[in-house]
Order: C-alpha cells, then sequence, then structure tokens
C-alpha cells in the first residue's frame, strides 16, 4: 500500500470498497471497512476501526483505541481522544439486532474535541467548536463553542475558535490566547463584530 497517496502501516486491514483520501495516515492495528469514507490529511492512531458507510471528513484525528461506528459522521478538523466511545443503538439486545436501519445517526461538527475516554451516547449532534472534557459522558446535543464535562456532561463554559476555554468580562466572552470576542445572542455564542 505504501505506492498509494495515503499510508496504511502493515498490520492494518483496509477492506475493499473503502475510500481513503490523499495524505491520510493509517498506523498499527486498524481496521477500516467496506462502505467508509476517510477524507484527506486523516491521522488514525493505533487499534482504530472505522465501520460500514462511517463518512470522516478532511484533517480528522482519531487517537488510539477508537471505534467509529456505522451512523457516526466527523465534520472536518474534528479531534478524537485516546479510547473516547461512540455508541449508535440505545437498546441494545444480541437476540434482538435492529441493523444499520435501526441504528441512532450522531454528527460531529467540524472543529469539535472530545476527550480521551470521554463517551457520545448515539443519537445526538455536537457542535462546531465544542470541546467535551475527558471522561465526559454525552447524552444531549451539544451547542456550537460549549465546554462540556461531568457524568452527564453539562456545559461548564465557553470555548473559542482556537480551543482555548473564554473568560467572560462584561457580558462579553474573551480568548485569552488569540483574542476574539463572542457574544451569547439569541441562545447562540456568537463572534463579536468590531
Amino acid at each position: 500500500m505504501q505506492d498509494k497517496e495515503y499510508f496504511v502501516h502493515e498490520s492494518s486491514y483496509v477492506d475493499d470498497g473503502a475510500e481513503i483520501g490523499k495524505g491520510t495516515r493509517i498506523w498499527h492495528f486498524c481496521h477500516i471497512q467496506k462502505g467508509a469514507v476517510i477524507g484527506e490529511r486523516c491521522s488514525l492512531g493505533q487499534n482504530v476501526n472505522v465501520s460500514n458507510n462511517v463518512h470522516i471528513g478532511n484533517g480528522v484525528k482519531i487517537q488510539n483505541n477508537v471505534s467509529v461506528y456505522e451512523g457516526v459522521t466527523l465534520e472536518d478538523n474534528v479531534f478524537c481522544g485516546p479510547s473516547m466511545v461512540f455508541t449508535n443503538d440505545l437498546t441494545p439486545r444480541v437476540r434482538f439486532p435492529k441493523g444499520s436501519a435501526g441504528y441512532k445517526k450522531t454528527v460531529v461538527r467540524h472543529d469539535a474535541t472530545i476527550g480521551a475516554n470521554a463517551t457520545v451516547v448515539c443519537g445526538h449532534d455536537i457542535g462546531e467548536f465544542a470541546t467535551i472534557a475527558s471522561g465526559a459522558v454525552v447524552t444531549r446535543n451539544v451547542e456550537p463553542h460549549a465546554l462540556m464535562a461531568g457524568v452527564p456532561a453539562k456545559r461548564i463554559g465557553w470555548v473559542c475558535e482556537c480551543g482555548q476555554v473564554l473568560r467572560q468580562n462584561d457580558g462579553v466572552y474573551v480568548c485569552p490566547d488569540c483574542g476574539r470576542r463572542y457574544e451569547y445572542i439569541d441562545g447562540a455564542l456568537k463572534e463579536k463584530d468590531e
């Protein structure tokens, strides 16, 4: 596979019918199943499984020991921390399988981050630029830019486009790193026009 426009370690398997974009790197002991679509410039760490019909955008980084199950979509530049967990069935029973038509959909919007050992219960969207803290359990939709922590996860703050936790100052949320400024207007955090 070294002659392709992407890299797959010799210990990994890519099923026929999977699509992998240019510049993507797939490391040790991974399995990419038939029908999976992985974008360009992605990095899949050791022991990553990408199931049938999963769509992964460009620039996504999936750390070690993550399974991206059917029904999950990762948009561009999503980060999945080590050993975080996706689900796709709220009421699994071995004797009563639902099949792919019964899986609940999960969409992780562009530039979101999911920390190590977090769990995302299926059927929810994680908004763009959101950050899920390590060990959190997501049981509902997550707003864009939200910082979520705990079991079940609750919003404990807001994060900047660059990933830094925002500080509130006179009703304006300010990034201590890049200086971007945000306001909470009409139920959403929006970058403030100067």
